[in-house]
């Protein structure tokens, strides 16, 4: 297992450094290159994959895959969540000898002529049904990563609803029944927001138990330390706190227990907390986070196998790969006293 001493090793700077960049150190100053390296180095050496590799010859002949990304090299530090997805796109085209070109949707959208010549498109993130539509006329092979929108498409998705389920099972084994819940929404039109599978499992399975409070939701941010940080500090005004929260990302849960060590409010005596990606930083809090390990390499790499199958198989019938996840007991939770 990679410790600190290592990433910082790896990435050329100091133990402090890594330290800082991992737990979202707003008073750091480091250029963003380097934070970059220090989140990629993290992720490297924590790579792991779910199945023995291939034989890379086995695909002859070159191909040229698009990876269409939705996420900015900032947003990407930010949450490093599609890092990770990347990360296993571009080692399984790799082993395969496959060509791959990277393209970063914009503010006006992707331009239809760097599409052009592809074999294939993996589409990572979310878009709009115009967006998922010129994708398949530049390419006609496609499949969408971490997104669903029908049944008419190639995808990769996680099992969110098992997921919620066993980060809940936890939580309320442990005694607690007054549970928070941080999110946030993302959007592919103005104004409407995604279904977050998470937060719709979260209602339905404490609702069954008579267990739900909409006053204890706070989802009004993005997937960033940031905006954690702020949702935490409202929920902590709350008239009655939640002895225990479900953070939809480790990326804002960093940014909550910093709200939570500025308030004096002990983790996890006073308040467990429950992420949820397992990014490489989980592990190095104080103290270390519970949360749900998504194989997001794996899903990346999932993805080519995907699109190869359709490009060869010539198949009309979509298919959805569904990823299991797993809670990863740490630190962060403890029962109710």
């Amino acid at each position: 297992m990679a410790t600190l001493r290592d990433i910082a090793e790896k990435a050329g700077v100091s133990l402090a450094t890594v330290s800082r960049v991992l737990n979202y150190d707003t008073t750091l100053s480091v250029a963003e290159e380097t934070k970059k390296r220090v989140f990629q180095v993290a992720q490297d050496m924590n790579y792991k994959t779910l199945r023995n590799r291939k034989d890379p010859g086995q695909i002859k002949d070159r191909m040229l895959f698009g990876l269409i990304y939705w996420y900015s090299d900032q947003q990407e530090m930010a949450d490093p969540y599609y890092m990770a997805v990347r990360t296993g796109v571009e080692r399984e085209c790799q082993e395969r000898n496959i060509d791959l070109v990277k393209l970063y949707k914009h503010a006006d959208g992707i331009d239809p002529a760097k599409l052009e010549g592809l074999d294939g498109i993996i589409a990572v993130g979310k878009y709009s049904q115009s967006e998922i539509d010129l994708f398949e006329r530049a390419a006609r092979q496609l499949v969408l990563v971490d997104y669903a929108p029908s049944d008419d498409y190639d995808c990769v998705v996680v099992d969110f609803r098992k997921a919620m389920a066993e980060v809940l099972d936890h939580l309320i084994s442990l005694g607690h029944e007054h549970i928070g819940y941080i999110g946030g929404h993302e959007y592919v039109v103005e104004d409407e927001p995604i279904r977050d599978e998470r937060e719709v499992s979260f209602y339905e399975y404490l609702a069954l138990r008579n267990l739900y409070d909409e006053e204890q939701i706070w989802t009004d941010g993005h997937f960033t330390a940031e905006d954690g940080y702020r949702l935490m500090g409202e929920a902590l005004k709350a008239e009655r706190v939640p002895t225990a929260f479900f953070v939809a990302s480790d990326s804002m849960a960093i940014g909550a227990i910093r709200a939570l060590h500025e308030k004096g409010i002990k983790i996890p005596e006073d308040i467990s907390i429950i992420g949820f990606n397992d990014i490489a930083t989980s592990k190095f809090l104080q103290p270390s986070l519970t949360t749900v390990k998504v194989y997001t390499e794996f899903m990346g790499e999932s993805a080519v196998e995907l699109l190869l199958d359709q490009i060869q198989s010539k198949r009309e019938l979509a298919k959805k790969v569904v990823v299991p996840a797993h809670l990863v007991k740490r630190e962060s939770c403890t029962k109710k006293e």
